[in-house]
């Protein structure tokens, strides 16, 4: 009987776990739609610097109730510098590649992160990767090299920024990797204050007076979603096994051709969903045989945005 219990409790928790990954992509996805309408009108720096401010009203009270020792008292203090300048130069690079890139283009090269992170991991961390993971991350490459084009005109400023980006988010992600012993909060909460100070610094170079309330809201309401849907895939995580809830991450892509064709009226190009289903499929791959081997999880963690 008990054990009848515990796996119902067990599918339950599945089940809820799920729903969350899938709600916080949906928002994370989100998110990425509104940034990339507001980056039309303003520069990458104000839009992080809404955002963090944004973010770090919702985080006082945390912090507050955590204590600041929490936050400064930190293991490696140089490496957790290093993964703040990287979170805020990602996500800035992002917001300034999707002005001109279509959406899915921009979340495809994204997606090839945890492939970057293999090949890192293997090279600064010492990480044992076998010949299989090894041949996925040259698949992986390659449908990179697919989705960017063959062609001299398709390596323009806007995807090559996306690609930088990407690299630069796979080393976010290798920080992240051996930092995972740092609590959440603390890491969240670093992150905002490297929003804000790279919003206070670049923005006044390429200030734009938001028209309207609204518009102050929606970028403020970029800090509050990256929040909640940080929130949902951390409770996702604690709920449910990676290997079952972490394969939801890749659905971003989906809503980024969805949100791209009804926002911007973008039409993803043949070359961009080959590229990118080959992504998908090398990035699962390199992760369920991750999960065979033992590396930890804690790379499969969704771009703070």
């Amino acid at each position: 009987m008990s054990g009848v219990i515990a796996s119902s409790a067990r599918e339950q928790n599945n089940l809820a776990g799920t729903l969350l990954m899938a709600g916080a992509i949906f928002v994370f996805s989100l998110n990425d739609t509104l940034g990339k309408w507001l980056a039309a009108s303003y520069s990458a720096p104000q839009i992080m610097l809404f955002r963090s401010i944004a973010a770090a009203v919702l985080l006082m009270p945390v912090v507050w109730r955590m204590g600041w020792r929490s936050f400064v008292n930190v293991e490696r203090p140089w490496l957790q510098g290093l993964r703040v300048v990287m979170a805020a130069g990602e996500t800035t690079l992002f917001y300034w590649a999707v002005r001109k890139l279509p959406l899915a283009d921009a979340m495809t090269y994204y997606l090839a992160g945890p492939i970057y992170v293999t090949l890192m991991a293997a090279a600064l961390l010492g990480e044992k990767v076998g010949w299989r993971r090894w041949l996925a991350v040259l698949v992986g490459f390659a449908g990179v090299i697919i989705a960017l084009g063959p062609s001299a005109s398709s390596f323009g400023a806007p995807a090559l920024i996306a690609l930088f980006g990407s690299i630069v988010y796979s080393v976010y992600l290798v920080v992240t990797r051996v930092l995972r012993r740092t609590h959440d909060t603390v890491m969240a909460a670093w992150q905002v204050v490297g929003g804000l100070i790279l919003g206070v610094v670049g923005a006044p170079f390429a200030w734009t007076t938001p028209s309207s309330w609204l518009e102050g809201g929606l970028l403020a309401a970029l800090g509050v979603g990256a929040l909640i849907a940080t929130i949902g895939v951390n409770r996702s995580l604690a709920l449910a096994p990676a290997s079952v809830v972490v394969p939801y991450q890749y659905t971003m892509i989906v809503w980024g051709v969805i949100f791209g064709f009804f926002v911007f009226g973008n039409v993803p190009s043949m070359q961009t969903i080959v590229g990118a289903v080959i992504i998908v499929g090398a990035g699962l791959f390199i992760f369920f045989r991750e999960q065979k081997v033992g590396v930890p999880a804690d790379a499969e963690v969704p771009p703070d945005r």
